[in-house]
């Protein structure tokens, strides 16, 4: 009976063995499952947060690209406005500048019929009634003369042809307008031809 006792008791201690070594095992199983279960989840939160943080970035960057592309285009519209508004003001800067010399010409007639007698009266009166009638109209659309004497030399406006003394003027301003100066709509068309008081 010792052998098969011997025998029970060594079954019994492998037994004994291996149920500790699965113990000991089982936990270090668990553990190991554990672990990696957490890693991953951690990798994949950490991954989420960069996904988040990329998107959050690029709806910035989106942001920034439609309010350039807002502002350029506004800019655009408004200098096209611009353009428009111009070209329909200056439109007429080229047919205006041919119509002063109408005006110049009427004015000389003019002053050579202000000494005329009876008889031509009525010719006078013809072409002062059309110089009033041009510069009117020259008016309507935008195109003033400037340049008259005694008003103060402004060289953006006028052209000094000389610099004398002249009675009764205040020094740099207009003693004599030789030509007539136009602006359209505040450009100047043609500077005054003028003599300025030194």
């Amino acid at each position: 009976m010792t052998n098969q006792t011997e025998k029970e008791q060594v079954e019994q201690e492998e037994i004994v063995t291996e149920a500790q070594e699965q113990e000991t095992v089982v936990p270090e199983t668990v553990e190991e499952e554990q672990q990696p279960q957490n890693d991953p989840l951690e990798n994949a939160i950490a991954r989420v947060q960069e996904l988040e943080e990329y998107i959050a970035n690029a709806d910035k960057r989106e942001q920034e690209i439609q309010l350039r592309a807002r502002a350029e285009i506004e800019n655009i519209r408004r200098r096209t406005e611009q353009d428009v508004e111009k070209a329909h003001k200056f439109a007429l800067e080229k047919f205006s500048k041919e119509l002063l010399n109408v005006v110049d010409n009427l004015e000389r007639g003019l002053q050579a019929l202000e000494d005329a007698d009876e008889s031509v009266k009525a010719l006078a009166e013809g072409v002062e009634l059309t110089h009033k009638s041009l510069v009117s109209t020259l008016a309507n659309f935008g195109i003033e003369s400037v340049g008259a004497v005694g008003d103060a030399f402004d060289p953006e406006l006028h052209q000094a042809i000389s610099m004398q003394p002249a009675e009764g003027i205040e020094p740099n301003h207009i003693s004599v307008v030789m030509q007539k100066g136009y602006t359209l709509h505040g450009r100047v068309i043609r500077p005054a031809m003028v003599m300025v008081a030194s």
